[in-house]
């Protein structure tokens, strides 16, 4: 079976595929960069102990967790996995002014979605933070927009003012708030809808091209509700799909390990 791993600022999702690349099990962790080596190694090995894995992908975007995860999966499963950079094949090519600084899992949404469309394709993913990426039909990462996700931006009111009180992420029953708690959800529910619809107008207008729009991430089918566009497709396990695509380039191929 093999293991797809994707790091994420506020959790670890690590998403089991069988050898016909069928989807099985997906199970998270918190992204805690202070536990040991060693923990994340018995969390491994309670998570998985029904399952045989024999390869691994794992994508990261939090620094402080490369190095002892990629381990402790290495240490557990007795393998080497594949660190996703963008030393490897990964079916696509990143854009922009500096390609180094696109985040793996960005890479990995596109890499998803990459020649399964006709036409350019915006990954709207809703997490930590809420991004778009913008993958044309030469399979090509050209450009993105990065946005603070829901639960950043009640975790922002609640820290940076002295009355406002931290809520829970829920539906925004209505626009105009009879209370501090209806107002805030329809600050953040209901202005990240129009955020994201406005944003896409604004890029099909730069594109010169109506979009195929694929949503993702633990936050699209609430925000989806307030919104004025309609998803074509809504993958909650889209970057793992990703990584397992990213997996079948390079499996064959001795890539340098991610740590020597």
């Amino acid at each position: 079976m093999l293991l797809t791993v994707d790091i994420g600022n506020t959790n670890i999702t690590l998403g089991i595929f069988d050898c016909e690349g069928n989807y099985v099990e997906e199970f998270r962790l918190a992204s805690d960069r202070d536990l040991a080596q060693k923990e994340y190694e018995l969390l491994l090995k309670s998570l998985f102990k029904d399952y045989k894995i024999k390869d691994c992908i794992i994508s990261s975007v939090v620094n402080e967790l490369n190095v002892k995860f990629k381990k402790a999966v290495d240490n557990v499963f007795e393998l080497d996995s594949l660190f996703l950079t963008c030393s490897i094949k990964t079916g696509i090519t990143v854009g922009g002014d500096n390609p180094q600084e696109c985040g793996a899992d960005r890479i990995a949404n596109a890499a998803a979605v990459s020649g399964k469309y006709n036409k350019t394709v915006i990954v709207v993913d809703f997490g930590t933070a809420t991004t778009f990426d913008i993958v044309n039909e030469k399979k090509e990462l050209c450009g993105g927009v990065i946005a603070p996700g829901i639960k950043t931006q009640l975790k922002s009111l609640e820290q940076m003012t002295s009355k406002l009180p931290e809520i829970d992420v829920s539906i925004s029953p209505c626009a105009v708030g009879n209370n501090t708690k209806e107002a805030i959800l329809s600050g953040v529910i209901r202005g990240t809808a129009c955020m994201v619809d406005g944003l896409i107008e604004q890029c099909e207008e730069e594109l010169g091209q109506k979009v195929i729009l694929v949503g993702t991430g633990g936050y699209c089918g609430l925000i989806s509700n307030y919104m004025k566009h309609k998803f074509n497709e809504i993958n909650p396990i889209l970057t793992l799909e990703g990584l397992k695509n990213i997996y079948n380039l390079n499996k064959h191929i001795n890539s340098p390990s991610f740590i020597k």
